[in-house]
């Protein structure tokens, strides 16, 4: 174990001749938690989620579970912030579970399940193999595209005649548009910005916060209802989805330079950044609008995607450029300190605490995600590569 700690501050030594303290704090915390994580899982491969209730290690045992792609993503996303070759070695062995899931159809989470792994997996090795993988999940994640009501739809329901269409979709729109770079077929892409047109027009409400949930008529494409399910409330704005509509409609942007998604990123942003109840440390409440604030739990997956996205969205706006960029490293200094980054061994070996799956269904309240630790991999690698 002395050994492996000496390695891993030499490895980070090139960091901190730039870097200030806290990004050595968090590829330290990160390269060491993973490690102890990776080796503690290698048994069978299995992949962590959360923690549970117990105080066990929540592992996820269906691998169609929506968050199966972010373990395996963290572990390419070290790689390439690290540069040292073991993450590539871990993240092959966890990202070749995943491969059965390129024909998968039940649900639109592919574009995550595949996306953070396979997709990050080929950026950084050009494996051909991943290459067509990406392809066949993007044309499974293409069959739930309904035309009429010009989105995919997110989850079945027992009624076909409801469509329903949650904001956390937008972030699968990037597989698509993955698979349209990877093939030059421009039909990935014209789903893909089909879906943010129809999101845009629909899911967001006069001040840019988002709706949760919109249902639609399968045979007419009209809206049917507008509600939230992990959200407070039907009219409130669940932290987390206001996140997904940032990190998604700066991601479109990335794709197509239209102005209309950055001009959408933009007024998202200035809701979360304006919004009276965004605490001081930009550690955001899991709803801005949560009765009890300041005495409701933070959600640190909402702020680590916020923060991800601030950063990219920083790199397109003319006007904005410093506050973005000045928000998501204020995010991250947070999010190195206590009581959100764990303390080496501890955690379960998670990298960060106090994130919230869902409150309404006393699901993952002030526990560690996985996909928080991933985005916060990705913030933080974005930060130090600005």
């Amino acid at each position: 174990m002395k050994v492996f700690i000496c390695s891993l501050f030499i490895s980070i030594f090139s960091y901190s001749l730039f870097a200030q303290p806290f990004v050595d704090r968090a590829i330290a915390t990160a390269t060491f938690q993973t490690q102890l994580m990776a080796e503690n899982m290698a048994d069978g491969l299995k992949i962590p989620r959360t923690i549970k209730k117990d105080g066990n290690i929540g592992i996820i045992s269906k691998i169609t579970d929506w968050t199966v792609g972010f373990y395996p993503g963290s572990l390419w996303l070290l790689y390439d912030l690290t540069k040292d070759s073991k993450w590539e070695v871990y993240a092959r062995a966890w990202t070749s579970r995943l491969e059965e899931l390129r024909h998968f159809t039940g649900h639109h989470d592919v574009g995550f399940m595949i996306g953070c792994s396979y997709g990050n997996g080929y950026r950084l090795t050009g494996d051909e193999s991943y290459k067509d993988i990406i392809i066949d999940a993007a044309d499974a994640l293409c069959t739930r595209f309904n035309p009429t009501v010009g989105c995919i739809k997110s989850w079945n329901f027992k009624d076909p005649e409801i469509f329903r269409v949650i904001i956390d979709n937008m972030m699968n729109l990037e597989l698509l548009f993955m698979a349209q770079v990877l093939t030059g077929d421009k039909k990935y892409g014209e789903i893909a910005v089909d879906h943010a047109n129809t999101t845009m027009k629909n899911h967001f409400r006069d001040d840019f916060s988002s709706y949760h949930l919109v249902e639609y008529s399968s045979s007419t494409g009209k809206v049917i209802n507008r509600k939230t399910v992990q959200g407070y409330a039907d009219e409130s704005a669940w932290s987390r989805g206001q996140a997904w509509a940032l990190y998604g409609y700066t991601m479109c942007y990335r794709f197509t330079s239209d102005k209309k998604y950055l001009s959408q990123a933009e007024k998202v942003a200035a809701f979360i950044l304006n919004n009276e109840n965004m605490p001081e440390d930009k550690v955001m409440f899991w709803d801005f609008d949560a009765p009890k604030i300041p005495d409701e739990p933070r959600d640190v997956s909402a702020t680590a995607i916020a923060a991800s996205a601030l950063l990219e969205l920083s790199k397109y706006s003319d006007k904005n450029s410093k506050v973005y960029f000045d928000t998501a490293e204020t995010m991250l200094k947070s999010l190195t300190k206590a009581p959100y980054l764990a303390d080496i061994g501890e955690n379960h070996n998670f990298i960060l605490t106090n994130s919230v799956g869902s409150l309404p269904h006393n699901g993952e309240v002030s526990v560690p995600l996985n996909y928080a630790d991933y985005y916060f991999i990705e913030a933080l690698t974005r930060y130090i590569n600005y």
